[in-house]
């Protein structure tokens, strides 16, 4: 209920934001890293913040910090991310001011906030998913309040934002499954210096209205009175509802857009009066004096605040910064699989394709974990997958938790974070290596940096599956090899397994780790109806079967004679190409050792470079077309790490330098390598 103490503390929050905003521009040569302030967007920030209990979960955005400060964060420790400090609570020094992150605290969590304008959409989104899967198990994973409130989920953002597709995305999928997520949206009616008249045409209230079963509600968001009672309004909603509600706030823009991007460059003195006329501070100020709240206590309230931040700022610039040494700290949380283990050929266990090994490492892992959930297009009940990887499974383990969503790449990929925050272990799946990119901005921008910028409290535990790889007229946008596009992305994991018993084993591994792990599937291996990979099909391991992620196998041997006298060349691949190499091999007999990567990130160097010294001789094989390949990159680390014991140059055969493969079969064969490409690379490495 509102009453004159909570005034109180809302001015003091209020005029605490104002007074670290002045200071901070004061201070431009101190606050030398880019920010910006709440000023103008208090009194709807401060209200929600007030509603919201340490189970609920909440993503600010880069404007939010006096939703932070009525959340319980105190000036200090905003200010010691504002300067990059060691002891920054939120990236340790990583991150910009206001992008925070909490676990614990008796605060609401929050998970890794990033810059890019709306992508917190959707990782809050799947944070909502979670809620409502653990609600339907009945999960102890789930908090509740202390007096047995539901937990609900806030996402902040502004009206500009939700011109980005992947808002949509979210909303959709909110309305679609009636999650517990009360979007936030701030609209100051500028972009930057975009004006909402260039950007949208229509604000965000109209907007939801598109989105079937969105409740909407819209307020003066520089009103605190109506402002806490929209909100309180709002979070009762999603929280006894349990559905989606979408609140519009209207509010000026008083501050900079940011420290680096000045409102002087592009703002009119007519508009920033205009602005200036919602002021909230000067509003709250006038309703308290109505309150009966006499100006000594309004001016002791302001001392207070001015002298906390003050001397927060004095600390704060006086903290050591982060040591140097600490940089490449979490880009990982420690996984705990470091040994193969468990029996690889069980006696009397029948050979399996490799698409039922990764069937069935599914089907044992959910079997035996609550919290696994499998979902992607078309996975679910009915079809199981495209390529049937996912067949049964619905039908097994219910549409709760194995279930089809819409055409969304970014939702599929991005959810991952909110889900593996609320203890969710996530597997999603993307149809074709050629469709991830829709979803490539979560990839990069959400999941692989949340372990890192959080300092460890967010690693994003899922796993992603991708059919990749070209056979038997896939065509050009069904058959791409993108792993070196993901081997640019840092932060993430990738497995590339070229039979069944590496799959499942992979799998098990990748579940079982505690970061984001992609399964890249080559399709044509999947049921070895490619000429020559019939040595994919593999007797199936045993449910405990679990290969470490970044260990390389051997898969042929060298003669041990040929070797000693020089003659033989070592064969570095994966996927695909292990066949290819296998099937070059018979030509040269004794002749040729063929590594299996098995995991191209983390990368099994020690063996790698171990086998090259070996033979002096290398050759690289990929699928991939070789300008600026991993391949590539992978002959310049062998060559500057194994010089001296190098007979000749590392060399590397991939597919032609094409934009995509083409459909017709003989130009598809013109494309790619094979086994005779193969050969002919093998003879020239033994020619030296």
């Amino acid at each position: 209920m509102l009453n004159t103490e909570i005034l109180v503390q809302a001015y003091s929050y209020m005029f605490s934001a104002k007074t670290m905003a002045d200071t901070f521009e004061a201070n431009r040569q101190i606050c030398k890293y880019v920010h910006a302030a709440s000023r103008g967007h208090e009194a709807i920030q401060i209200a929600t913040g007030l509603h919201l209990l340490s189970c609920d979960f909440v993503s600010p955005y880069y404007r939010d910090d006096c939703l932070l400060l009525s959340l319980g964060f105190t000036p200090y420790q905003l200010m010691l991310q504002l300067l990059a400090k060691a002891n920054d609570p939120f990236s340790g020094g990583r991150s910009y001011y206001c992008h925070p992150n909490n676990r614990g605290n008796n605060k609401p969590t929050i998970i890794h906030q990033s810059s890019a304008t709306g992508m917190q959409a959707i990782p809050t989104t799947g944070i909502a998913q979670g809620v409502q899967y653990l609600e339907r198990i009945q999960s102890t994973l789930l908090q509740k309040g202390i007096n047995g409130e539901a937990p609900v989920v806030l996402c902040s953002f502004g009206d500009n934002s939700l011109t980005e597709g992947e808002v949509s995305e979210a909303f959709q999928f909110a309305v679609l499954k009636q999650l517990p997520i009360i979007y936030l949206v701030q609209d100051n009616q500028w972009g930057i210096s975009v004006s909402a008249e260039e950007a949208r045409a229509m604000n965000a209230f109209e907007y939801a209205a598109g989105f079937k079963g969105m409740k909407r509600m819209q307020c003066d968001g520089s009103d605190f009175i109506a402002s806490y009672e929209t909100m309180e309004t709002a979070i009762s909603y999603a929280r006894k509802e349990r559905r989606p509600i979408l609140v519009h706030a209207r509010v000026p823009l008083l501050a900079h857009h940011t420290s680096g991007v000045r409102r002087e460059f592009y703002r009119t003195k007519e508009d920033l009066l205009k602005h200036y006329l919602y002021d909230p501070l000067p509003k709250l100020h006038q309703v308290l004096v109505s309150e009966g709240v006499t100006n000594v206590q309004i001016l002791a309230t302001e001392k207070e605040a001015e002298n906390l931040v003050l001397d927060s700022f004095a600390r704060a610039v006086q903290a050591p910064d982060p040591a140097p040494s600490i940089v490449a700290d979490h880009i990982f949380a420690e996984t705990t699989v470091v040994a193969e283990t468990g029996v690889r050929q069980p006696e009397g266990s029948e050979k399996v394709m490799m698409v039922d090994a990764a069937l069935h490492a599914i089907e044992e892992i959910m079997q035996e974990h609550s919290e696994c959930i499998f979902y992607g297009q078309d996975v679910g009940r009915r079809l199981g997958g495209v390529f049937r990887e996912a067949a049964t499974l619905a039908e097994k383990f219910g549409d709760h938790r194995v279930f089809n969503t819409p055409i969304q790449e970014a939702y599929i990929i991005g959810s991952t974070v909110g889900l593996s925050a609320v203890g969710i272990k996530p597997i999603v799946e993307v149809q074709f290596g050629d469709y991830l990119f829709p979803g490539f901005n979560q990839l990069v921008t959400e999941v692989s940096k949340s372990c890192y910028l959080t300092a460890g409290k967010f690693p994003v535990g899922m796993i992603l599956r991708i059919p990749v790889g070209a056979y038997g007229g896939g065509g050009p946008y069904h058959s791409a090899s993108i792993e070196s596009t993901l081997l640019t992305i840092k932060g993430i994991k990738i497995c590339f397994p070229s039979n069944a018993a590496d799959m499942k084993g992979l799998m098990k591994a990748a579940f079982l780790d505690p970061n984001p792990v992609i399964m890249l599937e080559h399709k044509g291996l999947y049921w070895s109806k490619v000429p020559g990979t019939e040595d994919a099909k593999c007797v199936e391991p045993s449910p405990d079967y679990i290969i470490p992620l970044g260990k390389a196998k051997v898969v042929l041997y060298a003669d041990a004679q040929k070797l000693k006298k020089g003659e033989t060349v070592c064969i570095i691949t994966y996927g695909m190409g292990v066949y290819w190499a296998k099937a070059a091999a018979a030509a040269f007999m004794g002749k040729i050792e063929i590594l299996d990567l098995r995991s191209l990130f983390p990368l099994d160097e020690t063996l790698i470079f171990e086998t090259v010294r070996r033979h002096g001789k290398c050759l690289i094989v990929t699928e991939e077309p070789i300008n600026n390949s991993f391949a590539e990159a992978l002959s310049f680390r062998i060559s500057t790490e194994c010089y001296h014991a190098l007979d000749a140059p590392v060399v590397t055969i991939g597919a032609l330098n094409l934009p995509s493969v083409p459909i017709n079969l003989a130009l598809e064969h013109a494309m790619l390598p094979n086994a005779q490409k193969v050969q002919e690379k093998i003879s020239q490495l033994l020619s030296y």
